[in-house]
Parts: C-alpha cells; sequence; structure tokens
C-alpha cells in the first residue's frame, strides 16, 4: 500500500514542481524572445537611419556605393526608378537573393497603401518584418525608401535577414529545454526521496500500530485461555474444589482489566484524548502522600522505602496530582517487582530555578545501557524475568505519555553505587498541559 501511495505522491510532488518548471520557462522564454525581437528590430531601424541619411546626401547613385551598402551580404537592396526595377547586378546574385528580393517587393505592392508617400528632397522610409516563404514566421526584416527629386522618385528596398536572430531564440529554446529535462530529473529524484521521507513515519506508525495490536491480542489471550481453563475445570471439579478455580478466575479477570485499562490510556495519548486536570499543587505533599500510602507495602515486601525532602519551603507546581502519583506508583511497582528484597528505595525531591525533579532511585541489579533505549516503548520487556511479575510492558509507555502531555519528561539513569534512578522533570510556572 505504501508503495502505491509512495509512487503517486512521487508523481503528483514532481508533476506540480515541473509543470510550474515548465511554465515560468515559458513565461520566461516569451518574454525573452519578444525582447530580442524589439531589440533587433529597433537596431535594423538604427541601421536603416544611418544608411538611408547617407544616402540623402549622394547626388549619384553608383555601383560602388550599393556594393559598400551591401556589404558583406549584410543587406539585400534592391531599386525601383519611376516603378522600373533598377539593373543593378541581380542577375549576379544566387536564386535564393532574387526569392527574397521578390518576396520583398510582393509584400510591398500587396500593402503600398499602408506605406508613406514620397515628398521631393527628402528621404522618407518605413520598416517591417515579412516572412519569404509565406509562412506564418518572419524571417526577413526590410526596409522601403522612397526618395524623390527631379528625375523622378527613386524607391528603395533593402533586407535583411533574420537568420542570426532565429538562431540565438533556437539556442536558448534547445538551452531552455536540456535545462528542464535534466530539472525534471533532478526533481523527480528529490520528490521520490522527499515523498519517503513523508511516509517514513506513517510507516513506522503504521509498523507500530501493527505490533501494538498484536502485542496486545497476545497479551489478552494469555488469560483469557487462563479463565476458560479454570471455569471448564471448575465445572467439572467437586464443590471443595471450586473455590480455588474462582479465584484463579478472578486474578486473571483483574490482569485483564488492568491491561484493558492501560490499553485505554494508552489510546487516549495517541488520539490527543488524554484528560489532563492541572492545578497547583505542593510537590513535597505529594511525594510525602505517596510515600506514606506505599510504605506499608515496601515493608511487607522487604524493601526500605525512604524520602528526601529540601529543607526549605517548596515552590507549588502546575500539574495534575493524580497522574503524578499514577506515573510514581508506575516507578514504585517496577521497583519492587525487579529489585531482590531488602533493596533500598529512596524517594526524592529538588527545585532549581523554574525546574522540580522528583527521583525514585534504587539500589537493585539496574538497567544495561542498550535496554535503556527501548525502555518506555510499549511491550517492551527487557528479560524473561518480567514474564513472572504481572506486567504487560505499558506501565513506563504510560508514564512517559503522562509527563509528555505536562510538557516535562521522564529519564532513566544509573544510581551511583549500582541501581537505577528514574527523574520526573516537571516545570514551575503556569502552563497548561
Amino acid at each position: 500500500m505504501f508503495r502505491q501511495v509512495h509512487r503517486r505522491l512521487t508523481f503528483l510532488c514532481a508533476g506540480i514542481t515541473i509543470l510550474v518548471l515548465i511554465l515560468m520557462s515559458c513565461s520566461y522564454l516569451y518574454i525573452s524572445e519578444k525582447n530580442l525581437r524589439e531589440s533587433s528590430f529597433t537596431s535594423f531601424q538604427n541601421d536603416m537611419n544611418t544608411l538611408l541619411s547617407n544616402l540623402e546626401n549622394q547626388t549619384v547613385i553608383t555601383h560602388e556605393w550599393l556594393s559598400k551598402m551591401e556589404g558583406n551580404g549584410k543587406y539585400l537592396l534592391s531599386l525601383r526608378d519611376n516603378g522600373q526595377d533598377f539593373l543593378w547586378g541581380r542577375q549576379e546574385h544566387d536564386p535564393a537573393y532574387r526569392e527574397a528580393i521578390d518576396a520583398g517587393w510582393n509584400y510591398y505592392d500587396a500593402n503600398s497603401g499602408g506605406f508613406p508617400s514620397a515628398q521631393p528632397f527628402t528621404i522618407r522610409h518605413q520598416e517591417f518584418s515579412f516572412s519569404s516563404s509565406g509562412g506564418k514566421n518572419d524571417d526577413y526584416y526590410g526596409c522601403i525608401a522612397f526618395s524623390s527629386r527631379d528625375t523622378g522618385t527613386l524607391t528603395i528596398l533593402i533586407l535583411r535577414s533574420m537568420g542570426n536572430l532565429q538562431e540565438r531564440i533556437q539556442t536558448q529554446r534547445n538551452s531552455f529545454l536540456i535545462l528542464i529535462v535534466t530539472a525534471s530529473l533532478v526533481l523527480a529524484f528529490f520528490s521520490y526521496l522527499f515523498t519517503g521521507l513523508l511516509l517514513k513515519p506513517l510507516k513506522k506508525s503504521r509498523q507500530s500500530q501493527i505490533e501494538f495490536v498484536a502485542a496486545a491480542s497476545h497479551e489478552l489471550r494469555t488469560p483469557l485461555s487462563v479463565i476458560l481453563s479454570a471455569s471448564n475445570a471448575c465445572r467439572k471439579a467437586p464443590p471443595e474444589e471450586q473455590g480455588m478455580f474462582f479465584d484463579i478466575i478472578k486474578k486473571e479477570g483483574d490482569a485483564m482489566s488492568g491491561l484493558i485499562s492501560d490499553l485505554l490510556t494508552l489510546a487516549g495519548a495517541d488520539s490527543h484524548s488524554f484528560t489532563i486536570r492541572a492545578a497547583s499543587c505542593e510537590p513535597d505533599t505529594l511525594l510525602l502522600d505517596t510515600f506514606e500510602a506505599f510504605e506499608l507495602l515496601a515493608r511487607e515486601k522487604g524493601y526500605h522505602l525512604s524520602i528526601q525532602l529540601p529543607e526549605e519551603k517548596t515552590t507549588p507546581v502546575f500539574c495534575d496530582s493524580d497522574r503524578i502519583r499514577q506515573v510514581l506508583s508506575v516507578l514504585l511497582h517496577n521497583a519492587f517487582s525487579f529489585c531482590p528484597s531488602g533493596s533500598r528505595i529512596t524517594l526524592s525531591l529538588s527545585q532549581q530555578d523554574k525546574i522540580t525533579s522528583i527521583s525514585v532511585a534504587d539500589n537493585g541489579p539496574g538497567i544495561p545501557d542498550d535496554r535503556k533505549a527501548h525502555l518506555f516503548d510499549r511491550f517492551y520487556r527487557g528479560d524473561s524475568s518480567r514474564q513472572d511479575t504481572g506486567h504487560f510492558g505499558l506501565g513506563l509507555s504510560i508514564a512517559r505519555e503522562i509527563m509528555d502531555a505536562h510538557h516535562g519528561s521522564l529519564t532513566v539513569s544509573d544510581t551511583p553505587g549500582g541501581g537505577s534512578t528514574f527523574t520526573l522533570i516537571l516545570n514551575n510556572y503556569r502552563k497548561k498541559p
């Protein structure tokens, strides 16, 4: 599924960016070509002004002057004296020359009404562009000039090929085509990488959900199997033995109830509907209440539970005191479960600047460094001993979610001399979770 989504997102992302690139490139090409044509036509007009100004100073038009005006083939010249072709060297030129000249005169004859009329003792001219083949794309600049003198009117046709301009435009188009193709390939590649990075958290989340459901199903199946087995045995057992099976069913039912409650808590955290009722709370009172609640249980299990509070008055903390007690309860139950009897467990409180730290430290076997990174993962069990403790591997996950909802943190470190220390970090200032 993700492969297909990845492919479609790549096509969508790359398609949009490439389309934008093509539109911007076409717009630039249009503006650039328009400016090139206008600049080239303006240059042609300036050249005609200079050339015809020189002609105006000529009293006699000679072959030498005509050859000079044609230069190195930059311009094509043709003259009509009183409407008759001035047969100067046309037969010496190639057919392409004659074809261009004829096309120029045909354009003039077809549009003569749009050209200025001749005036005595002055040269009037007008520039234009046309297609020598009658196509849509112009390939020549033309200039029609009229020189009226005593002997009559001389009409001059001057042409300049637009080949250089068209070559520049075509080179520019080819360059942009290569650029667009190259950029499209690069954009497609980066779109593939980018959409892959976007989908990576979704893949991870989906995989986590699959693993979560599988683990939850497994954990629920174990007590359910015990309950079904005990109920079948209870049906066949004599009345005096049924009480034992009822105790088993109740114990496993309580375990299932606790697991379901934990699952609902985590589901609420995932859907951002985790309930936090924050209020001003005295951290020393909170820690002391927790200590008193667990003191008897610790004594019964053979643990030495102690508390360390600062001598000075503590600053109130804005938090959900019931949720913080839940976190401390998880940490103390874990300590009771994994530390050997006779271990020391210490609750401590400290405040510095605007930070409140609550620690639960023990001198038990500790936690290897390679397991600390996964300690807060759901259903994580560091070793097989957790199978016998009645834990499902959700307590620390719930504790981390509670601390995240408080914009705080929960970390684990090694206790000096051996053991583990879990530390809750809370902000003293009022910030609604």
